[in-house]
């Protein structure tokens, strides 16, 4: 695992991206970034939407973005409203 401090770019994570936790399992898709903390995520099966802070993303690539949190984890620290 890189253990570089470094942001990633906004401008990589594209709308319909999978969000891949740190077992390596998609969880989410995105929905677009929302200001410079949040990322949207496409509503889940009750129609709601689920936002994660921008710091959570570890890498983005071919396969998705990338946090360092387990999916579970994830889904029980994500937001209903947008960080600030």
């Amino acid at each position: 695992m890189q253990s570089q401090n470094q942001a990633v770019e906004p401008s990589k994570i594209q709308p319909h991206m999978p969000v891949v936790c740190s077992q390596n399992v998609p969880f989410a898709k995105v929905d677009h970034i929302e200001g410079t903390h949040s990322i949207k995520l496409a509503k889940d099966e009750s129609g709601q939407h689920h936002y994660i802070p921008m710091n959570w993303v570890k890498s983005v690539d071919d396969k998705g973005i990338h946090i360092d949190l387990p999916g579970k984890q994830a889904m029980q620290e994500w937001s209903t409203k947008p960080s600030t």
